[in-house]
Parts: structure tokens; C-alpha cells; sequence
């Protein structure tokens, strides 16, 4: 299918090819037939991307103190490597989506015509909290300005008016165009504010008094004649500008107690003067209303009840399209460009040069077969995979980690990248052509059917690596999946029952540290000795907020599961013993993310392990020492080890976690079989404990 995605590193706007995303629960499997381009967030997006290193960096200040803290923490070149990768990853643009849809649970059903915030892509899948079925009486041109009309929508509710009141709206884009019909139709008299005459004029056939800032109109004294001087009871500032007087005039314009309230984006350096003696409340639009960047609404499906959140972001979608059917919302004239999809760049020149309303993206009727879910990037030849003894590859799941950290390792082995599937399509296609592979798909079963692949990289969230694993091996192929190998004792039974079996393929968890050449070297010591050690391993982990997914016990399994089981098989390693003993001390108060664990190992070493989420950037992530019969190593951030009675040989300077280690010795033990890169036994192990202690 095409979608338009916009390469931030370059500025490049595309219409790419990519697999059309499959169905899943909770979610409406949509056609387009209609997208609305939205000409602030989307012309933002373009702009930044055709912006050069030096500007992209004045407009992102707290990034660029983001990337300067990883420079003294991790080093130059991993910081240089990790902005150049992000910076690599395509967007989809859009976020204004009318169609059909091809299939869904209830409450929607194949053949209903729904709006949602999905992209501009010939199909989207999206969760059903995020749809609204369009009434008969609206057609699909209209019905593509809901999410916007949504926007504008919630920041009325937050503004509160009432019948009679006076407001003004600031900036007369598509937003503001809407707002003012929205605050005509509470029974508001409306004063709009712009520089574009056409805008102006829109606003005036809408029913708004209006002022023309570029002529030397002034705002204020428009409206204290139309409120007899008494200041107008609210301002909807709906502009896009860098500039602080927006909010300066929309105070100085308000009556006593009035409401300000921004949906666009303004400058905020704000007068204590201008708030102080009128008691002016201000607040800011969360683009569609309740619900919004909740995984639990979004993602899950979890309702707010009605009887005590009436107006969520559906049900703002719901009324938008309501206002629309009885006529009192018309988006008609609001429409100043069509272009169908294939010609959608043309749109995106128009975006660039700032002369255009309301752009409609045209979409060709559904095709009679299913939308392909997989397309080819490069033409291949069979792959004889028994008698060429290669390893070849079907990754599944292609977020940031796969694309700066395992695909770039796996790109300097031998190994054959024959499929990438993931969710959407987007990262799989990007990833794809840039590293190689053969094909980007939407759907697993690509991987698991096909027979040249006899190997499966596992790099999704952590509550499908379980059931993926399973499915490949019972395919008869090799798996790595990144850590953790699974979140309940249960999956782990049902993986152990299939590895039961003695002519199992080869499974490999991705505990890299312990390939790391640091780690290695220690190990090294440590082998030559015959006394037991003590190991304290230290990570300042950093804060992960609550909603994240990764601290989400059914979805991430929480820190302990998804990143101490790190460290836990880093000193497990190193120890060279089993785990004989196990406990685990949760800060009070913490997300279950900062914690002291304790290991007794057979050999009669121990070690701890401090995981903690409350410290400071400034200081470097994970730190190692290790005591042993009068010696010390310490281990810095995997870039450098220090020996106090011990001599290590290491090349510092460069963090090196292993993980290209890890790629290489599973690769070859894929292709020439021999001994596992980490023991079975020890996978299970570690992994139970984990378990255990989360």
C-alpha cells in the first residue's frame, strides 16, 4: 500500500511502498478514502526535517542537552551513532482519516464508514476508542476534519462558555476557522483575529466580527467596543508563532476572571502583570480531549465512565460529526486543494509554501483482494539453506534497538536477512531497504512458513516474546530473543517442555554483557582464581514514568523482569556457579524500579545487585567491581576496567556492551554448530530467578 512519510534526518517527503498493517483486537482495520493534511503539525514536521544540524538543534534545546549528557556518560561516537539512527527513522505523516471499515469486533463492523486520527496510508489499523462512525448524512470529505474539528472542540469545553458570551480566536487557520463556527453555534458572539484576508473573510461568512492584524487593526480596541469596554470573557488561541504576544494581547483583552486558553503554539514567557490584577485563568488544549496519550484508553480499550468523564476524545469525535450532520459545522469552504494519492507530494509543495486551507488526500476504492501484507524490497534467489550452511534470518519487531544496535552487529556476519516484519510496516520497510533484507512484512506467519528461514530474531514487546519463541521453535528454527526470555512461570514451563525435546534448534536470550570485551576480561581473572569473590554491580537505570509500557506488569513486566535480568546474568557469568540463594529489597515508594537484590552462589560468591531508578543523568549508567583474594576490578560503563592488583589488556575509550559479541557468537553457532554462546541451563536459570525476585 502507499503512505506519505517524512524522513526527519533529510526533510525528504515520501509516498512509499510499504505491507498494509493486519488486524487485531480491539482495533477497526480501516480503507481510507479520505485525509485531511493538517497544515500546522504536519508543516512543523517538514520544516524541522529541511532544517539543517544547527537549526534542528536551536529548536530542540533540551534534546541537544540530552545528546551532550550521553556524550560524557557513553562516549562520542555511540552518541553520534544513536542521533544519526533516530534521526534516520521515518514518520508517518497525518492524523485526520476517514474510511471503510475491512474488519473489527463490535462495536464496529466491516462496511461502517468511521473517522479516526489514523495516517495518511491506504489502510490503518487503529484501536476502536480512537474511531467514530460517520452519520449517513455526512460524506467523507467532511467527515476528514473531525480530529482537527476535535481539537478545537476540546479547547472550547476547557473555556467553558456560555450563551451571550464574548470570545476571541486567534489565529484563523483550520482550527480557528472551526472554533469559530463551534462558538457561534454555543450562541457566542465571536471576534477572529489574523494577517490573511481569505481567512478573514472565511471568518466573517461564519458569523465573526473580524480584525486584520496586518493593516494596523487592533484587537483590543475591537474588543472593548463590541463588549462596551468591559473585555471580552475568553481567548482561543488557535496561532502558530514563536512570539509571546499572542498571550500578551489575549490577556490584555479579557475582562475580569476571563479565560485564555491555547491550542496552538505560542510563546509562553508570561507576565505576572498581565494575570495578576484581573485573576486570569489560563490553560493549555491536550489536542482531542480525555483519553489522549492514555495507553489504557487508547491502546487497552478502557473507557472513562460517562458519569464522571462525559466528553473523552471519541466522544468528541462523535460530537464534531454530529454538529456536521444538523449543519451547524460546515468544513466545505475550508477545502482549498484535492489531490489524489498518488500525486500527494504536490500537496506537500503547497504545505511547504504556506499557501493553502483545508488539503484533501483522495484514495482509491479497496482493491477485491485482501491489501497486501507483505511487499519485496530487493529480488533474491532461492536460498539452499541445508546445503549452504548460512544463517538466514527472519526479524520480527523493528524498533530503535533493532535499528541502531542488533541489525548494524548482524550486518557484519555472514548471515542472510531474508524478512522484517513489524506492526505498522513503516520501521520494518526503513529498516529493510537500509540493511538489506529481502522483504518487510505486517504478518509473523512470512517468517514462521517459510522455509529458507531457519533463523528468528525476537525484538517486540515483552509480553509476545514468549508465544513467539514457542512458535518458532516448534517450527524447527533458531531463535534469539531479546531479553526477557518470558514474564510468568507458566510460559516458561511451556518453553522448557519444548526444549525438552533433544533435537530442539538453538535458543539464545540477549544477555549481551557478558560478551562484552570488559566483562570478558574480568571473567578472565577470575577463572585463575580459587577463592570466591564479591561483586557489587551499581545502575543508575534512570526514571521510566508509570504509563510507560515497559512498567506495565502484563504488557513490559516491570524493570526487575525486563533490564535487572541483565546484571543478574552478568554476575551469574562471572561467578561461574549456580544461583543458590536469592532475595530482593524494593525502595518504598518506587515504581518497583528501585532495588538492592542479593545472589549467594554455590561456589560461595556473592554479589549485589543495585537497581536504581532515582539517581542522576551525570553520572555513567552501570558500574562493576569485583573483590577477590585481595584484588579489585572495577568496570566502568563498559568502556573501560581497572585493575587494583590485577593488570588488564582492554582498548577503553568506546563503550562496548557486547551485543555485537553476542550477534556474532550465536551466528556462528548457528551456522557450525558446537557449544551455545550462554548454556541452556544457564538461560533457564537466570531467567527463573528473575522471576522469582520480581
Amino acid at each position: 500500500m502507499k503512505q506519505i512519510l517524512q524522513n526527519i534526518s533529510n526533510g525528504e517527503t515520501l509516498l512509499a511502498e510499504v505491507p498494509a498493517p493486519g488486524p487485531r483486537g480491539g482495533a477497526c482495520l480501516i480503507h481510507t478514502t479520505r485525509t485531511l493534511v493538517s497544515l500546522g503539525t504536519e508543516k512543523m514536521l517538514v520544516d524541522f526535517g529541511r532544517a539543517g544540524w544547527i537549526d534542528k538543534a536551536r529548536q530542540q534545546p533540551d534534546k541537544v542537552k540530552q545528546v551532550l549528557q550521553k556524550v560524557k556518560t557513553d562516549g562520542l561516537m555511540p552518541t553520534i551513532d544513536a542521533v544519526k539512527a533516530k534521526l534516520d527513522q521515518p514518520l508517518p505523516l497525518g492524523y485526520c482519516n476517514a474510511g471503510v471499515v475491512l474488519e473489527s469486533e463490535d462495536p464496529f463492523a466491516a462496511g461502517d464508514r468511521v473517522v479516526s486520527n489514523g495516517n495518511h496510508a491506504e489502510v490503518v489499523c487503529i484501536p476502536h476508542n480512537i474511531c467514530a462512525k460517520i452519520p449517513d448524512s455526512v460524506d467523507d470529505e467532511s467527515a476528514a476534519f473531525t480530529v482537527v474539528g476535535a481539537i478545537a472542540l476540546q479547547g472550547i469545553r476547557l473555556a467553558q462558555p456560555t450563551l451571550g458570551e464574548t470570545f476571541v480566536v486567534t489565529g484563523l487557520g483550520l482550527i480557528g476557522l472551526i472554533s469559530v463556527q463551534l462558538l457561534r453555534a454555543h450562541g457566542c458572539r465571536v471576534i477572529g483575529i489574523d494577517f490573511d484576508n481569505e481567512k478573514l473573510a472565511l471568518a466573517r461568512t461564519f458569523g465573526a466580527e473580524t480584525v486584520q492584524l496586518g493593516e494596523g487593526g487592533d484587537p483590543v480596541a475591537a474588543a472593548d467596543a463590541l463588549t462596551g469596554g468591559q473585555g471580552v470573557d475568553g481567548v482561543l488561541i488557535t496561532a502558530s508563532t514563536k512570539s509571546d504576544e499572542p498571550v500578551h494581547q489575549a490577556a490584555t483583552m479579557c475582562r475580569k476572571r476571563g479565560r485564555i486558553v491555547l491550542i496552538g503554539v505560542v510563546g509562553l514567557q508570561l507576565s505576572r502583570a498581565d494575570f495578576y490584577e484581573k485573576e486570569l485563568s489560563f490553560q493549555v488544549s491536550c489536542s482531542y480531549g480525555p483519553g489522549r496519550y492514555d495507553p489504557n484508553y487508547e491502546g487497552k480499550g478502557l473507557d472513562y465512565p460517562i458519569g464522571f468523564v462525559r466528553w473523552t476524545e471519541q466522544r468528541n469525535f462523535e460530537a464534531v460529526l454530529q454538529m456536521m450532520a444538523e449543519g451547524k459545522l460546515d468544513v466545505k469552504p475550508l477545502i482549498s486543494h484535492r489531490f489524489e494519492i498518488d500525486k500527494a507530494l504536490q500537496a506537500y509543495d503547497i504545505v511547504a509554501s504556506g499557501k493553502a486551507m483545508g488539503i484533501l488526500l483522495e484514495y482509491p476504492d479497496p482493491p477485491a483482494s485482501a491489501p497486501r501484507r507483505t511487499v519485496p524490497l530487493r529480488e533474491v534467489l532461492p536460498i539452499p539453506v541445508a546445503a549452504s550452511g548460512k544463517c538466514v534470518i527472519g526479524m520480527i519487531g523493528a524498533g530503535g534497538f533493532t535499528g541502531q544496535v542488533l541489525l548494524p552487529a548482524i550486518a557484519s556476519t555472514p548471515a542472510v536477512l531474508k524478512t522484517i516484519v513489524s506492526r505498522a510496516g513503516v520501521s520494518g520497510t526503513q529498516l529493510g531497504g537500509k540493511f538489506g533484507f529481502a522483504a518487510s512484512s505486517t504478518d509473523v506467519n512470512e517468517v514462521f512458513n517459510d522455509p529458507e528461514i531457519n533463523t528468528v530474531f525476537i525484538t517486540t514487546r515483552h509480553n509476545s516474546h514468549a508465544s513467539l519463541v514457542l512458535r518458532a521453535l516448534e517450527a524447527g528454527k533458531n531463535v534469539f530473543v531479546e531479553k526477557p526470555l518470558c514474564l510468568t512461570e507458566d510460559e516458561l514451563e511451556q518453553i522448557e517442555k519444548v526444549l525438552a525435546v533433544s533435537d530442539h534448534p538453538l535458543l539464545m536470550v540477549g544477555f549481551n554483557r557478558r560478551f562484552s570485551p570488559c566483562a570478558q576480561a574480568v571473567k578472565g581473572v577470575l577463572e585463575k582464581t580459587h577463592a570466591p569473590g564479591a561483586m557489587v554491580m551499581t545502575v543508575n537505570a534512570g526514571a521510566i514514568p508509570a504509563e510507560h509500557w515497559t512498567q506495565d506488569a502484563d504488557v513490559g513486566g516491570g524493570r526487575i523482569r525486563g533490564e535487572a535480568c541483565h546484571f543478574i546474568d552478568l554476575l551469574r557469568y562471572l561467578a561461574g556457579s549456580s544461583i543458590s540463594a536469592h532475595t530482593i529489597q524494593y525502595a518504598e515508594g518506587s515504581l518497583r524500579d528501585t532495588a538492592t537484590i542479593q545472589l549467594t552462589f554455590e561456589n560461595g560468591s556473592i554479589g549485589t545487585i543495585h537497581y536504581f531508578a532515582n539517581g542522576h543523568k551525570g553520572l555513567a549508567k552501570e558500574r562493576l567491581e569485583v573483590f577477590c583474594e585481595g584484588k579489585v576490578a572495577q568496570l566502568d560503563n563498559f568502556r573501560t576496567v581497572e585493575g587494583h592488583g590485577w593488570s588488564f589488556k582492554v582498548p577503553g575509550g568506546r563503550q562496548d556492551k557486547g551485543h555485537q559479541g553476542e550477534v556474532r557468537a550465536f551466528i556462528h553457532a548457528v551456522e557450525n554448530g558446537g557449544a551455545w554462546p550462554i548454556p541452556l541451563d544457564e538461560l533457564l536459570e537466570v531467567t527463573r530467578v528473575t522471576l522469582d525476585l520480581a
